[in-house]
């Protein structure tokens, strides 16, 4: 999953969202090296990640884009999985996205100096361009692939994922719900996380 996802799935704990937020940065025992709270939002960071990668729902989304994207396909999958999120947002959170994303900056910035280097340097750009917000047009998604693209090993092919959403969009949109409720259930009962979900009966 990619950060919106992660930090949505962190409950009301503002450390444990830390924690999850830089999980992809803190390799083997160091999370160790943090307070309590922190190290457990690192250590579900993993577990969501080791739930989504042996979803069969996950595997199928890879398969539109495998051809193309090979080995990266999950990330492509990860972030088009946020982009659904971010889209359907007041089916999942009792917050408006907005609201949310700000309560989140807020949060970051105040943990600033206990996150790793590489996240304090691209943390700003993130809040300044919004990218959580961003995430709910496929505008912001093909541009967060560019970035990727631009400063990683992902192949630079954001045109063609964008292609490949469009053309499957229903279908894609469909695996992401379906997959969402089973790791959101996974996150609420088997890591006890609590996550305040709206009464889609009633709208609040």
């Amino acid at each position: 999953m990619n950060y919106l996802a992660h930090i949505y799935l962190s409950g009301e704990s503002e450390k444990q969202l830390v924690g999850n937020f830089i999980g992809d940065y803190i390799k083997g025992n160091k999370y160790l090296q943090y307070d309590e709270e922190i190290a457990k939002g690192i250590l579900l960071h993993r577990q969501i990640d080791s739930f989504t990668d042996a979803h069969s729902l996950h595997k199928e989304a890879k398969l539109y884009f495998r051809s193309d994207f090979g080995l990266y396909s999950g990330i492509v999958v990860d972030l088009i999985y946020d982009h659904f999120l971010a889209k359907n947002w007041d089916s999942y959170s009792t917050v408006r996205l907005p609201a949310f994303a700000k309560r989140v900056h807020a949060i970051l910035l105040s943990n600033f100096t206990v996150l790793p280097r590489r996240v304090q340097g691209f943390l700003p750009f993130l809040i300044q361009n919004k990218r959580l917000l961003s995430y709910a047009s496929i505008d912001g998604i093909i541009q967060s692939l560019k970035i990727m693209g631009n400063y990683s090993s992902l192949p630079q092919k954001s045109e063609v994922a964008r292609s490949i959403l469009i053309e499957n969009y229903a279908e894609i949109e469909a695996n992401f719900t379906a997959f969402f409720a089973d790791l959101s259930d996974f996150v609420i009962e088997d890591q006890k996380v609590p996550i305040r979900k709206p009464d889609l009966t009633t709208g609040f």
